[in-house]
């Protein structure tokens, strides 16, 4: 490690310090045309030709959203970057910049905060974005806090209530292999190594928000909680009901071995998996869309069924992220 501090390389977030340690941090990053003034003053300045700023936030803690024993710090960084990414992609808007919260214990060796930014800094190139600014506290718990900003390029923002009777339900991305990736790791295993890492680092579409809503897409939202929960949000918001078509959805063949191997049926963890990162839309019916969007269902008028159904019946197993209610499991 290069010294900063005119004597031996520190080894630990505490010896470098604060500001030794915000240094190390930058001197990684890179940037974009969008960024104005980026780290190093009292704020950052990104470009919003648009004249609207989409900003979205998240958060992780260390024994909730991670463990370092199955994630490293730059898996971390990705994951981080890209759950708020998606959320930009996912109004229809290209994201431009990110903001980093992050909270360590001085005993933290150096190499992981400075790996946790380079996993944020490539993350967001994949997005076209630049980290931009941030700070970092001393704390118990490792917690990782990201603003996301982006521009929508003079188009109306997607929302979630725009779902009318009639349109189809398409989505783009992976479904449930973050969480059959998560089944896997939970027993001890490594592989299959692409649900694995599908876990450690879910790769969203961002090309497809800004690209649905060209298409004309009438609600959208990213699968962070899982397929039938992030549909119920559009669904409650529309004021319309979903119902989900099973055999649209991709069950691969390495996923159903793992669903025999651990006793799941796949069809759980594609429905109810999040952390994808999948982008999910409806669309007009008569709108023609590209090969990369699968039409999974239809959206019903209200009735006395569930918002979300499969096949036309209730979902009756249990799933879906919700922060105050699941355990503690990344």
């Amino acid at each position: 490690m290069r010294d900063l501090t005119g004597g031996r390389s520190p080894g630990t977030v505490g010896e470098l310090g604060e500001f030794g340690l915000i240094r190390q941090l930058t001197s990684r990053l890179t940037s974009t045309p969008a960024v104005r003034v980026g780290p190093g003053d009292d704020a950052a300045v990104v470009a919003a030709p648009d004249r609207r700023v989409v900003a979205s936030t998240d958060i992780l803690i260390e024994g909730r959203h991670f463990r370092r024993d199955w994630s490293t710090a730059y898996d971390v960084g990705r994951k981080a970057a890209a759950q708020n990414l998606a959320d930009i992609a996912a109004m229809g808007a290209v994201p431009t910049g990110l903001l980093l919260g992050l909270v360590v214990p001085a005993e933290l060796p150096v190499n992981w905060p400075t790996e946790l930014m380079d996993g944020i800094r490539d993350e967001a190139q994949v997005a076209a974005a630049a980290v931009v600014g941030g700070d970092v506290v001393r704390g118990d718990t490792i917690t990782v806090s990201i603003t996301a900003l982006g521009d929508l390029r003079n188009r109306e923002p997607v929302t979630r209530g725009g779902a009318r009777p009639g349109d189809v339900v398409a989505v783009t991305g992976w479904l449930g292999w973050s969480a059959a990736g998560h089944a896997v790791l939970s027993r001890g295993f490594r592989s299959p190594r692409a649900f694995v890492e599908a876990h450690r680092r879910p790769e969203p579409p961002y090309h497809a928000g800004p690209a649905a809503a060209g298409l004309g897409a009438t609600a959208m939202t990213d699968v962070s909680d899982g397929l039938i929960a992030d549909l119920g949000h559009i669904a409650e918001v529309s004021k319309v009901r979903i119902d989900v078509r099973s055999a649209g959805l991709d069950i691969p063949a390495q996923m159903a071995d793992i669903g025999q191997a651990v006793g799941v049926d796949p069809l759980h963890w594609v429905l109810t998996g999040g952390e994808d990162h999948a982008i999910v839309a409806t669309f007009p019916p008569d709108q023609k869309l590209p090969a990369r969007w699968r039409v999974i269902g239809e959206v019903l008028a209200p009735s006395a069924l569930p918002q979300v159904t499969v096949d036309g019946a209730a979902w009756d197993k249990a799933g879906g992220w919700d922060h105050f209610s699941a355990p503690s499991e990344h």
